[in-house]
């Protein structure tokens, strides 16, 4: 590996965690080694690593040094060949080769064939799933007056598709389906295609929102379930957020993912009698946004009112005001694929590797 590449994956421990958060993206590799001013390794951080830093901390702005491993795993060069063997022992998927120095030499990455991770089949298999799919999907005119959203193609297969193929990775069979905009079109397309998944459909006679439509599924949950949304797909661990919001305690957890947005202009800092005391040129905001995907605990349910429109986010601040808890389980923003803007199904597809299928 030369020199340039192995700066795609090595940052220094002043570093903070939303540029980790961002670097680590661009390198799709979920990881980042962490060197000193002498270049010698120091530590490590993954995406792991930093969803953690987040839950407790909320700190965007924190050196990565607050949260990284400061005892990573590597071998010195003329040790390449246990490379394979080490990462199939410890279950990690990137290690570095150090010089004599300590600095990095090159760095061993995991093919897909050797990830071992644990077997996730059927760890969701028993959990419910709402897909809110009623919308008229108006930011996506003139598709959607053709077709539904949940039937808009990202390649040749319609977003809800594969949002419900994501879930099937854990075992997920039952599906709820929220229609009520050309209804009739999604209830065909799945009658049409061969398809192993149970979908209920939830009809709505009129608009009841993301939320008021949950209201009008007739089966009782004894645990909870998600609820998402038809046009956005999250790449996570759907097993590992549902196991945080069992052991968090929370009545809802919210996915969420970094939003970085940049100002295209000069921004000024201004002072009395309209003093400019600084400027800064295109500067980005980063917040942590809602992605439209939520765990929510079944007795929540008992908190959206009947033929009412009532959105998630009403029932967010219902719980909040009972003084349940509400948290977040923070994903990185290359995780969160919206189709629900035309600038962005460009990206999905990218991302899916099929803009040229």
């Amino acid at each position: 590996m030369i020199k340039n590449e192995i700066l795609k994956f090595t940052a220094k421990q002043t570093m903070t965690i939303i540029e980790a958060m961002d670097k680590i993206d661009k390198n799709a590799k979920g990881i980042l080694f962490i060197v000193n001013s002498d270049n010698m390794i120091e530590g490590c951080i993954t995406d792991g690593d930093i969803r953690r830093w987040l839950l407790k901390t909320g700190d965007l702005n924190a050196e990565v040094s607050n949260a990284m491993t400061h005892t990573p795993r590597a071998l010195f060069v003329e040790e390449k060949s246990k490379a394979v063997n080490v990462m199939h022992r410890e279950n990690i998927t990137a290690l570095p080769l150090l010089n004599k120095d300590k600095t990095i030499a090159d760095i061993v990455f995991a093919t897909k064939e050797s990830i071992i991770k644990a077997d996730c089949s059927d760890s969701l298999a028993s959990v419910p799933v709402v897909i809110m799919a009623g919308g008229k999907g108006t930011r996506l005119y003139p598709y959607t007056k053709i077709l539904p959203k949940p039937l808009i193609p990202i390649g040749e297969t319609p977003i809800v598709e594969r949002i419900m193929d994501y879930y099937a990775k854990y075992g997920v069979n039952k599906f709820y389906m929220t229609v009520n905009y050309k209804k009739e079109m999604i209830r065909s397309y799945f009658a049409d295609i061969i398809s192993n998944y149970n979908i209920v459909y939830v009809e709505e006679d009129m608009p009841l929102g993301t939320g008021g439509s949950i209201k009008l599924i007739e089966d009782t949950f004894d645990k909870p379930f998600f609820v998402t949304n038809c046009d956005t797909l999250i790449l996570a661990d759907y097993s590992d957020i549902y196991k945080y919001h069992i052991e968090s305690g929370n009545a809802i957890t919210i996915v969420s993912a970094l939003k970085n947005v940049v100002v295209p202009y000069g921004v000024l800092q201004s002072g009395k009698n309209g003093e400019v005391k600084g400027m800064e040129e295109k500067p980005k905001l980063s917040n942590l946004v809602n992605t439209g995907m939520y765990i929510i605990n079944p007795e929540v349910v008992e908190l959206i009112p009947a033929n009412t429109f009532f959105h998630m986010t009403d029932l967010v601040d219902v719980v909040m005001k009972k003084c349940d808890r509400v948290g977040m389980y923070p994903v990185s923003e290359d995780s969160f694929l919206d189709m629900g803007e035309f600038s962005e199904m460009r990206r999905m597809e990218e991302k899916l590797n099929i803009a040229d299928n």
